[in-house]
């Protein structure tokens, strides 16, 4: 079995091959995502079978940079790495503040990042069996998660900001059910909700960056909710779109969730498996 220092060697040259045609800007963003932690997981999940190469990112983002990757019969995937920087700590922090689920993370860095992770995991799950497009997960690894790769051979899927739309209302009335089936069956507010979230593959809107989704019983969950009604009316209705006025989806939204099932719902959700630092 490969020692500790011939593991970190190896993905090291991966990586330096990735950035051969990388920019200076690029190479130092690079650079922190791949430090030495996160070189030693991508080792795992290759040697676990699930990524055989990694080619080129796909975007950069708040909290991480998603990679085209692909398995031994190259399949493609979208791998996301988290950054476990201070600052990425500290945006993460503004989420959780008070939530349950991660009680005995705060103030570690390491777990709370590491159950950030878990945490999109877990929503993504939960939009999938409530039926709302989301890239599938597959698995996760301390700050690493493989997710379906949402694209086709010519590159990434465009976000909804990018793509031109023959029917801003038809569009429109898709994301809208995302926010209102979010709330009623998966009892998830995304909370960051936006043209820059919703990516679009055969004129279908796919819902991405759920990590900071939030239970529809979180403290501050309806105002979550009322920003993102917000942010995709603004949108929309600058498009072009026929949008319903916000108070209008709010009503619809909450008023038409059950609440029977809410605790049943939650308990899926309520304990995270801890990584060890």
């Amino acid at each position: 079995m490969p020692s500790y220092d011939e593991k970190y060697a190896f993905l090291e040259r991966r990586v330096d091959a990735l950035k051969t045609n990388r920019t200076g800007d690029e190479r130092q963003t690079d650079g922190e995502v791949f430090d030495k932690r996160t070189l030693l997981t991508i080792y795992d999940l290759m040697t676990s079978g699930y990524i055989d190469a990694i080619h080129y990112p796909i975007s950069t983002g708040k909290e991480g940079n998603v990679f085209y990757v692909e398995d031994e019969d190259k399949e493609p995937m979208a791998l996301k790495i988290f950054r476990t920087s201070t600052s990425t700590f500290k945006r993460v922090s503004v989420y959780i503040e008070g939530d349950p689920r991660f009680k005995g993370t705060s103030g570690n860095r390491w777990k709370l990042i590491y159950a950030w992770v878990n945490k999109e995991f877990r929503n993504l799950q939960r939009y999938m069996e409530a039926g709302i497009p989301v890239p599938e997960p597959i698995t996760f690894d301390k700050n690493c998660l493989l997710m379906e790769y949402i694209g086709d051979e010519h590159g990434a899927a465009p976000q909804l900001r990018e793509y031109k739309m023959d029917d801003p209302t038809g569009m429109y009335d898709e994301v809208v059910s995302f926010i209102i089936d979010g709330w009623q069956e998966a009892h998830l507010v995304h909370g960051d909700l936006s043209e820059y979230n919703v990516l679009v593959q055969d004129d279908q809107p796919i819902l991405i960056d759920c990590g900071q989704a939030m239970t529809s019983d979180f403290f501050n969950a309806k105002e979550l909710l009322k920003r993102d009604i917000h942010n995709v009316n603004r949108f929309f209705r600058n498009k072009g779109a026929d949008v319903i006025d916000d108070e209008t989806i709010f009503e619809e939204t909450v008023n038409g969730s059950p609440g029977d099932d809410d605790d049943e719902a939650e308990a899926s959700d309520d304990e995270y498996d801890e990584e060890e630092e």
